[in-house]
């Protein structure tokens, strides 16, 4: 616990980033695909550790926080830090429906493994269900501080990270078959690029490292801290890429050599039971629903503490504009569930939406960690402006990937 409290902030980020969104989509890409994504996966937690490392470098430097400092610092700043405001906002509210009512679905499903007698579908329950988290977690918000939400998350990525890992080994696949997931290809057919731009928005989020500076701050963070920074990042990182990949190789070795795929929520449920028993099947489902509540909580927050920033840098959770937009998120939220749609495929598409913010957010940070006036002796240095220049060329290889997906998708 010492340990997880330590890397506070990287809680939230792992919170922002593993949601119902990585379930599905690693879920989904292993049932059919086995570990063949395994290397965009690696690329993307690696290209977020160097995000994470320049965003927390330049808060604890400078006590600045990121969209702030993009509006002064930049060339066009205003018209850049609200593009960057308004498409991470989409974005994340967008995954926020599907997020929701996948959790409530993962919700109904644990509780027919107790009461089979139960129906397999059941509209008004999964919507009672989807209200009654989001009333939970709002009232959450409006009564807490920062740390009271880094504890909460801690609790549900801990829960998350075990199940997830302990459902891996029951139905460990040949560490050969795994080991040839780190070659890059593409999946042939159709779907294949939207499930490689839903992996990168899903795991390299801009928002996770967009909001990193806020958490500093709220952390009490400053220069002395550098190396604690630094920590939280790669241990953030590391844990993103095992929570991670644990998902997709119990899916590859619960389904894939099945031949069996995830089309609804049902079948994460059903398609492991008779590999694993109805033990590992709930073990699953918590990792799920704890994915769920631990991505809700930040993903309320998100626009009112972006736009805070925006005006003046300041984290604010006890304001009745935070409590406002947050309200509005949690009806946003409630969008898949009362319309019925598939979470599984709402939550797909909408993750793919995260990559097209991603350029600008990882341009921004390149420009103003190189500023001497700045960052003075702690500016970027070679190896972090390679990892940059790295990440940046690969953001937008990855949203021209998303952009035909979409277009694949609904055309």
């Amino acid at each position: 616990m010492a340990f997880l409290l330590s890397i506070g902030p990287g809680m939230f980020c792992i919170g922002y980033t593993i949601g119902t969104g990585s379930v599905t989509s690693m879920s989904k890409a292993g049932s059919l695909y086995g570990s063949q994504l395994l290397w965009v996966l690696s690329l993307s937690c690696l290209f977020s550790w160097t995000l994470m490392e320049a965003y927390g470098r330049y808060a604890v430097v400078t006590g600045r926080t990121a969209v702030n400092s993009f509006k002064t610092e930049l060339k066009f700043g205003k018209p850049l830090a609200i593009a960057l405001v308004v498409g991470i906002v989409i974005g994340q509210w967008n995954s926020l429906s599907g997020i929701v009512g996948l959790s409530s679905s993962a919700f109904y499903e644990i509780t027919r493994l107790m009461a089979p007698s139960l129906p397999e579908e059941n509209y008004w329950v999964v919507l009672g269900i989807a209200i009654i988290i989001l009333a939970i977690l709002y009232i959450l918000l409006i009564v807490g501080k920062y740390s009271f939400f880094e504890r909460i998350l801690i609790i549900f990525v801990t829960i998350m990270g075990v199940s997830f890992i302990i459902s891996m080994f029951i139905v460990l696949p040949s560490p050969s078959e795994i080991v040839k997931g780190f070659i890059p290809s593409i999946p042939k057919g159709s779907g294949g690029n939207l499930m490689v731009a839903a992996f990168v928005g899903t795991t390299m989020a801009a928002p996770t490292f967009v909001v990193r500076p806020l958490l500093m701050k709220g952390k009490g963070w400053g220069k002395e801290h550098l190396r604690n920074q630094s920590k939280d990042a790669l241990s953030s990182a590391i844990l993103m890429f095992i929570i991670s990949a644990s998902i997709m190789i119990t899916a590859m070795g619960a389904m894939y050599y099945q031949g069996l795929s995830i089309n609804k929520v049902i079948d994460m449920v059903h398609t492991l039971e008779p590999v694993a028993g109805k033990f590992a099947v709930a073990l699953f489902m918590t990792g799920a629903l704890s994915a769920g509540l631990s991505s809700v909580l930040p993903i309320l927050m998100v626009a009112p503490i972006l736009i805070a920033d925006y005006r003046n840098g300041q984290f604010d959770i006890k304001s009745p504009f935070f409590k406002k937009l947050t309200a509005v998120a949690c009806l946003v939220g409630l969008s898949v569930p009362i319309l019925g749609v598939n979470p599984i495929i709402a939550q797909i598409v909408t993750q793919v939406a995260n990559v097209f913010v991603l350029p600008l957010a990882i341009g921004g940070i390149l420009y103003i960690i190189n500023q001497p006036k700045i960052m003075k002796e702690h500016k970027a240095g070679w190896l972090l402006n390679t990892g940059l220049i790295a990440a940046f060329v690969f953001s937008c290889i990855i949203s021209y990937v998303g952009f035909l997906a979409l277009k694949e998708f609904f055309i």
